[in-house]
């Protein structure tokens, strides 16, 4: 017969002292305060030394350590080399900066630890809430449905998925794709579009070719006219359009596309209408930008990022559709283990589990719950205009120096320019305007993106801060006048 364990023998992976543990959380929640109040007095990003990469190669611990230990080594190793997207002047790829009421949704989600796979509990009446602030914004209707999701990748994988069920025209789930169908369903959307879609279309079968790139026009939104052409093109040679991406805020320009001349050629053709509105969707937040985004109400799905311009915490995502069968069709699976029950726990109508493919989903919508809560969604519209404002102030210091030129018309918050003194070739040019933008983040100056548009490499600004003023892109200017004259 086995003794009965002591409470002291017990082991467990709780403190064995809560008050030291508590005033270790509680220095960490000071520190936490002091990162993100004075993020403007540190360098915004910097290498790791040898000693910091070393220490990324030991082996797995095997016994315990002193948990204030393991803070000091991430207060020495982790926490000085951060990505730098809480600064003031960071503006590469398109991130946002986070919120305090973020950080703290955050970590009530862990401390409450949920899964949000479905279940009947407070967590997921916050998810509801959520998504229905989201269809609230975006224009969909009540009976629409949504999941929050990573991000935008995962938001247009879903919606490709429903988008390809709903137009296959038979059951996809038990048959497969059809071989007469492997390589003539088509989708299409500008040259410009977000290479996540082109990798949701390959895994759903449908392969890269599935994907019609359509020509832009001069301001780098998608040309209707070629796109009507194309969808005519295809159906003559006996190819199957089946779903249209439409992209309010592309992502190397911000160009916005004719979104609601995009759904009167679905409606038309009888096209899904998907939109990737992962950078500009949420700025149906903003009455200066609104009117820019009429259409997107009339989308069959949506795909919205929040954790770029809601400034959200990594990582926040949400899909929304119209059809909320379709959406449940698409992924509904339940063996007996999650059979539903109409009292308890497991009572409830909507699971998550039932609308996307994961069981085990991170309690995501607290964070947006308390930051919109705290904020509120006019506040988030003016720091989404301010970010507007501030490209063309920056569009205005560029115009106003001979050494530098605009190299695509700025769309919604994104600066596309390069350094240029004259008589350079174009390999010249870009080499150094490559070598511009490596100084400016290896000395700790501003930390802008780039990219390549019809050959040019040219430095790229996404503006999507809530820290920055106008001051920080005066000094960003100033820095690349100074490293261009000193680089050529």
């Amino acid at each position: 017969m086995n003794e009965k364990t002591s409470d002291e023998s017990f082991e467990t992976l709780d403190p064995k002292d809560w008050e030291k543990s508590r005033a270790l959380m509680h220095q960490m929640v000071d520190d936490a305060f002091d990162y993100v109040s004075k993020v403007r007095d540190r360098k915004i990003w910097q290498d790791m030394p040898p000693e910091t990469l070393e220490s990324f190669t030991t082996s797995v611990p095997q016994q315990p350590n002193n948990a204030k230990a393991v803070y000091e080594d991430f207060v020495q190793h982790v926490l000085p080399y951060n990505m730098g997207n809480l600064h003031p002047r960071f503006w590469a790829w398109y991130m946002g900066n986070g919120t305090i009421s973020g950080i703290m949704g955050d970590f009530w989600a862990s401390v409450m630890n949920p899964n949000l796979g479905g279940g009947n509990h407070a967590a997921h009446k916050v998810e509801e809430q959520v998504i229905n602030w989201m269809k609230e914004i975006i224009g969909f209707p009540e009976t629409a449905s949504g999941l929050l999701v990573s991000g935008g990748s995962m938001a247009n994988f879903t919606g490709l998925a429903i988008a390809r069920n709903a137009k296959c025209g038979y059951d996809i789930r038990k048959e497969g794709l059809r071989p007469e169908d492997s390589g003539k369903m088509r989708v299409y959307a500008s040259s410009e579009i977000h290479s996540c879609n082109q990798k949701a279309l390959e895994l759903l079968g449908l392969g890269a070719d599935s994907l019609q790139k359509i020509p832009v026009n001069a301001d780098y939104t998608i040309n209707l006219d070629a796109l009507v052409a194309q969808i005519k093109k295809d159906r003559e040679i006996g190819l199957r359009p089946f779903c249209v991406i439409g992209t309010p805020g592309t992502v190397n320009t911000g160009a916005i596309d004719d979104l609601n001349r995009l759904a009167d050629i679905c409606e038309v053709e009888d096209l899904w209408f998907h939109v990737d509105g992962a950078i500009g969707a949420i700025a149906m937040l903003s009455p200066e930008v609104k009117s820019q985004l009429a259409g997107i109400e009339r989308a069959h799905s949506v795909a919205l990022d929040l954790h770029k311009w809601l400034h959200m915490p990594f990582e926040s995502g949400c899909v929304l559709v119209k059809d909320q069968k379709m959406h449940k069709d698409t992924f509904s699976l339940i063996p007996e283990y999650l059979a539903k029950n109409t009292r308890g726990i497991a009572s409830g109508d909507n699971w998550f589990s039932e609308y996307g493919l994961q069981l085990s989903r991170r309690f995501r919508a607290l964070k947006v719950w308390m930051s919109l809560k705290e904020h509120g969604t006019e506040r988030f519209g003016r720091m989404i205009t301010r970010n507007v404002e501030q490209a063309h102030y920056l569009g205005t210091l560029i115009d106003s120096h001979e050494n530098l030129e605009l190299i695509a018309p700025i769309g919604l918050d994104i600066v596309c320019f390069r350094y240029n003194p004259g008589g350079l070739a174009l390999e010249a040019l870009n080499a150094l305007n490559k070598e511009i933008k490596l100084q400016l983040e290896e000395r700790a100056i501003a930390l802008p993106g780039y990219t390549t548009l019809e050959n040019s490499y040219c430095i790229r600004v996404a503006i999507a801060n809530h820290r920055s003023t106008d001051k920080d892109f005066d000094e960003l200017v100033k820095s690349v006048l100074e490293l261009g004259k000193e680089l050529n």
